[in-house]
């Protein structure tokens, strides 16, 4: 009976230290995040007010710089790009998953694979290649391009993937009640994915706002408000790299909040996602 007990005993003690590993690990990895986020909000909030958002940059030594510029440039760029990839992603993804054996499809995952691997600078000089000198000018369109192209391998393969863990019931269903395949993935597919695709869709749009060396190789930076999509743009990315590798605390500060704003739109982002994906979600 003792040497049961010692075993059990062993057993529990063994236990307990391999949860505690387990959460240090866990809070280990966390920690930076946390570092990262304390850090632009303390450097960061000091920069907010009505100001911040409404003005443009203005010269070094005069008050109420703002970054309306960046702000407007970012909504601008993210909703061409998301405009550009979205539908082509869910399709392509769609494809994938329904005809996954084929010979098209394989070569279609394996471009997609290769194009998720491929280093964001490259993807802008390449939208400079292909946009910017037949245009012979920067533009918020050769940016949006260059950030469409870098939305597509996420959006794609969380559609396929998506969809491939859907029950063939489902579709099984739709077929026997008389819907057919474009009415199936349309209204029965589709809407069973919707958590997953607008994850992939979340994910996707995470990636490119932050990404600075697609557009300085396309957009280019624009210190007024523009709307043309033919003209060059700034963007948060932008603002936070000119800004961070000036000489002047002015625009120190300006670019704390300008990364500030940048982080608080991604979580924003994953929250209303997330309430959505809840929302929607189909339970199988």
């Amino acid at each position: 009976m003792n040497g049961q007990h010692q075993v059990k005993s062993g057993r529990l003690v063994k236990d307990k230290i391999f949860k505690a590993l387990i959460i240090c690990l866990s809070f280990m990895t966390t920690l930076p995040l946390i570092l990262i986020l304390f850090s632009i909000f303390h450097k960061g909030i000091s920069s907010i007010n009505w100001q911040f958002f409404v003005n443009i940059p203005k010269p070094v030594g005069e008050p109420n710089g703002g970054i309306a510029n960046a702000l407007i440039g970012t909504v601008l760029l993210v909703m061409l790009a998301s405009v550009m990839s979205i539908p082509i992603g869910i399709l392509t993804g769609i494809y994938l998953s329904e005809f996954k054996k084929s010979r098209v499809s394989w070569f279609i995952g394996l471009c997609v694979d290769v194009l998720q691997g491929v280093p964001s600078v490259v993807i802008g000089i390449i939208a400079y290649l292909w946009l910017v000198k037949p245009l012979h000018h920067f533009s918020t369109l050769s940016g949006a391009a260059a950030l469409a192209i870098m939305m597509l391998p996420v959006i794609i393969k969380s559609t396929e993937e998506t969809l491939k863990l859907i029950p063939e019931t489902l579709r099984e269903g739709s077929l026997a009640l008389g819907a057919n395949y474009s009415t199936t993935i349309i209204k029965v597919i589709l809407p069973a994915g919707v958590s997953g695709i607008l994850s992939g869709i979340l994910l996707s749009v995470a990636r490119i706002a932050g990404e600075t060396a697609p557009l300085l190789f396309t957009a280019f930076g624009n210190p007024f408000i523009n709307w043309n999509v033919f003209k060059p743009v700034s963007s948060l990315p932008l603002v936070i790299f000119n800004y961070a590798i000036s000489p002047y605390e002015d625009w120190h500060r300006l670019a704390w909040g300008a990364a500030f704003v940048l982080i608080m739109f991604i979580l924003l982002l994953n929250l209303l996602v997330k309430l959505g994906a809840k929302r929607w979600k189909v339970q199988f």
